[in-house]
This record gives C-alpha cells, structure tokens and sequence, in this order.
C-alpha cells in the first residue's frame, strides 16, 4: 500500500465526506459568525473571545486540510467477499470473534483502516498489533500478539 493511501470502508468514506462537508459548510460559519461578534466587541488585544474564536477557526481549518488530504487518498476496502469452509481468513472488512486465552474474555472487532479505527464500537485498525498478529489466520488458530506482555488469542469466527 503507498503511504500516502488512506484505507477506509465505504461507510468510512461516507463518514468522512459528511464530517468534512459540516466543517466546510456550517463550522465554517459559525466561526466567522464568532469572530464578527468578537471584533465588534472592540480592541483586540484584550479580547478573551475574539483569541478563543481565532484558535476555533485554526482548528477548524486544519481538520479541514487534513479531511482534505484524506479524501484526495482514499483507498476503499472493498467488502469481505463471503467466505465459507476451512478457507475462512482474517483480513480487512472481516468480522472477527476472539478468545483472549489470557483473560477468557470473548471479543469481536471490525478490521477496518487507521481512520475508522474506535475499538470502543469493535471497529480495529489494521495498524494495531493484535490485527496484525490475526490477519491471514483462519478459524481455530491460536495466535500469540506481540507486545509489551505478550498474550494469546484464538479466532472463534470470521464473517
């Protein structure tokens, strides 16, 4: 994959689009709206609001550049095609079922890119050391995950 590639899914994409349109078209607006009812305020070196509107919009700018640059980078992941029988791996768009052997917990996660990445919504980055460790494993593999404290996890089911 080139390094400038951003690997989402179609709803990721969608996600984004929709966040980038909001900063360009309302957020925008709403800072500018700020930064008129700080001016008018008066002298501005002094002016709590107009510095607090002045970082806003830096912000709002630079998410809007970094949105940018992302949709111009856009590499769909394409939907796991099905798959049956024995052949079952792991790999990008995949739902997978884990066994954590160390705690006996019970997880399941999306592989998804880096942007759509939000574990707490079972949404894992492919960059994170546990995908990493389970991609192109299949069903029943036992798969040790190399970190700081290793730890084991075996792949209940693929969807």
């Amino acid at each position: 994959m080139d390094k400038n590639k951003v690997q989402v899914t179609k709803v990721g994409l969608a996600e984004l689009q929709k966040e980038y349109d909001n900063l360009v078209h309302v957020v925008r607006a709403e800072v500018i709206a700020d930064l008129q009812a700080a001016r008018a305020q008066g002298d501005l070196s002094e002016n709590a609001d107009y510095d607090a509107a002045r970082d806003r919009q830096a912000q709002v700018e630079a998410r809007i550049r970094e949105l940018d640059h992302m949709l111009q980078n856009i590499e769909i992941i394409e939907e796991a095609k099905p798959q049956t029988g024995a052949n079952r791996t792991v790999r990008l768009g995949t739902t997978v079922t884990l066994h954590d052997l160390d705690f006996d917990e019970i997880d399941t996660y999306t592989i998804v890119g880096s942007v759509e990445a939000n574990p707490l919504e079972g949404k894992l980055s492919n960059t994170t050391p546990l995908a990493m460790a389970i991609i192109e494993h299949r069903i029943g593999d036992v798969v040790t995950v190399h970190v700081d404290d290793p730890y084991e996890v075996k792949i209940l089911d693929i969807k």
